[in-house]
């Protein structure tokens, strides 16, 4: 039935997607972070959908008479020299070659991705095509499994589709704190429209924190308590928010299991934690590769590979004011670095770090010069209420990301997208049509 559903709309949304290449890129971002592959059996299962909706966004973008004016501007040509950097560290890698170029074909399509973000997003009305997607792709997923989490007491294991940018339970419980954000932009403007929609936004934003819990991840955990806490500091409307998070809180008491508790309760002791300590080990031969190899690094997943981890654990003596109490490498397989920080530092070195941060802080001093202008111009208040839950859904990412090796988010590079486009073209453009 799905197989049928989606071979029929497919026509329909293909002659849409060339005729407004807007919504190819919301699909491209769709098919990236839903997976619609996973979901059907039959003859539908082989269609590469993200390829064709992104070749069809982009020769519809080409062949359109009137293009927006490109911007990137410093954050987003930090992005492009990031790129380069990466291809660099690749090609000079010591890691695996097949799984480094695998991966480094991956990570172009994200850039590309980005790329046409800010060639094609030109008014309010694209952004909200694309967050819509988004909300409708993991938002979707999330809500889905947390009426099976609910449903089951709180038995329900949840975690990601197999195959799928988000198939770890950890950076699928990332993802959904990222997706809250949005949807509480998308809940402000446009559930005054309507009071169903208005529920269905706020209920699929309880849903979303369910799932996250009925992830058991910790990381995740920490990074919805961090946006929770900045999701109050940055409101207007602290009492609301304080009263909802509390009945939120009151209602996911009556279904976390003590097994959950236990496992949260080992985030205030982590230094006795055996699966956190052996983050720190890899969080140490990260810093010890990237040493070796202080430029370039060594390419996508070198940490990875174990002849590099067995390498680089004959000098895990080194730097011995980095404190892992008593754990040492594993002699038997290697680990993934566990954090966005130290990811980035042991594949693509010092510089790349550097230009890894560098794009961070600036997409953060993007957001709030935004808010800043659009306020105090008087330009449309979404513009403002945007970029701010941009900035939320970024600061996710930044604390939950700590702890999981997940720096190459498709969703990450496309919200900076959204940012440069937001202060270099719709901004300006909504104060050139103020009223004097």
């Amino acid at each position: 039935m799905r197989d049928l559903f989606l071979l029929a709309v497919l026509p329909l949304m293909l002659y849409a997607i060339a005729k407004r290449p807007f919504i190819g890129l919301g699909m491209w971002l769709w098919t990236a972070l839903f997976f619609p592959n996973g979901w059907v059996y039959g003859p539908a299962q082989s269609i590469r959908y993200n390829l064709l909706f992104a070749g069809i966004a982009i020769f519809g973008y080409l062949v359109q008479p009137k293009k927006p004016k490109f911007r990137l501007g410093v954050t987003g040509t930090l992005i492009i020299l990031f790129f380069v950097w990466t291809t660099l560290s690749t090609a000079l890698g010591g890691g695996n070659p097949d799984i480094q170029w695998n991966f480094w074909n991956r990570f172009w399509k994200i850039i590309l991705l980005f790329t046409f973000v800010v060639a094609i997003v030109d008014d309010k009305l694209h952004v909200d095509f694309m967050l819509w997607c988004v909300v409708l792709s993991v938002g979707f997923y999330g809500d889905l499994e947390a009426l099976k989490y609910l449903a089951s007491g709180g038995g329900h294991k949840i975690a990601g589709m197999a195959d799928h940018v988000l198939g770890d339970r950890n950076d699928l419980a990332l993802g959904l704190v990222m997706i809250i954000p949005i949807c509480a932009y998308l809940l402000h403007e446009y559930g005054k429209q309507s009071r169903a929609l208005w529920w269905a936004m706020l209920g699929t934003m309880g849903l979303l924190v369910a799932a996250v819990i009925g992830t058991s991840s910790r990381g995740g955990f920490v990074a919805l308590l961090a946006l929770g806490a900045y999701f109050f500091m940055k409101s207007e409307r602290k009492l609301v928010v304080a009263a909802a998070l509390g009945v939120l809180v009151l209602a996911l008491s009556q279904v976390v299991t003590t097994e959950w508790v236990a496992r949260m309760n080992t985030i205030d002791s982590a230094d006795n934690d055996a699966s956190f300590m052996g983050r720190v080990v890899a969080w140490k031969l990260s810093l010890i590769l990237a040493t070796q190899h202080p430029f370039f690094g060594g390419g996508f997943k070198a940490l990875e590979y174990f002849p590099v981890w067995s390498s680089l654990s004959q000098d895990f003596n080194s730097f011995s004011w980095f404190y892992t109490g008593d754990a040492v490498p594993d002699t038997r397989g290697s680990h993934a670095a566990h954090s966005v920080y130290f990811q980035v530092l042991g594949d693509h070195g010092f510089v790349g770090l550097a230009l890894y941060l560098c794009i961070l802080l600036g997409s953060f001093a993007k957001a709030r010069k935004i808010v800043r202008v659009a306020r105090a111009r008087k330009a449309p208040e979404w513009i403002a209420r945007l970029a701010t839950d941009l900035q939320l859904s970024l600061f996710a990412f930044c604390v939950g990301g700590a702890a999981l090796s997940f720096a190459y988010f498709d969703l990450t590079f496309a919200i900076m997208g959204l940012l440069i486009v937001l202060e270099s073209r719709i901004l300006p453009a909504s104060l050139n049509k103020a009223p004097a």
